[in-house]
């Protein structure tokens, strides 16, 4: 009898939730969602930001239907891994019990980019950045439950 694969349950947290970790939670979901269950939340939660949306539907990606959620609606939830996005979130990010590990990488703030423009292109530039990152730090974990897979360890900035 074949035992059941569990998804591991990621949650990606940034102070507003409204755009790095919004992207984030769309970008694994659609890369690597076979494996991995991924989640966002803030610290200070707002609303997520219509340009983040934007930049990812650019690339096929559909989170219009994401809602900025608060880090104590994961409270007592099992989550493997607790990924801040920026310094602020690290900071005050609370404990998750059972977390196997903890991942800090600070990533430019797109929001606060003024001119629309320069707003645009940062928002893609902080989409394709956590693409590459999320592909260089996901792409070979959990892989024991995927055809033919083989589970690798990478070496990750662990607080």
């Amino acid at each position: 009898m074949k035992e059941e694969f569990r998804r591991e349950q990621v949650l990606f947290v940034c102070t507003h939730n409204s755009a790095r970790s919004q992207m984030a939670e769309g970008i694994l979901r659609e890369l690597y969602g076979d494996r991995f269950e991924a989640h966002s939340a803030g610290t200070i939660p707002t609303a997520v930001d219509p340009r983040a949306i934007s930049a990812m539907a650019e690339v096929g990606i559909d989170i219009s239907h994401h809602r900025s959620k608060s880090v104590s609606e994961f409270d007592g939830k099992d989550i493997d891994y607790v990924v801040t996005l920026c310094s602020d979130a690290k900071e005050v990010c609370p404990f998750f019990p059972g977390a196997k590990e903890y991942i800090h990488h600070g990533f430019h703030d797109p929001a606060d980019k003024s001119e629309p423009e320069e707003a645009v292109a940062a928002f893609r530039q902080v989409r394709d950045e956590l693409k590459d990152w999320i592909s260089r730090i996901f792409g070979q974990r959990n892989m024991e439950g995927v055809a033919g897979g083989m589970h690798f360890e990478t070496k990750t900035d662990q607080v």
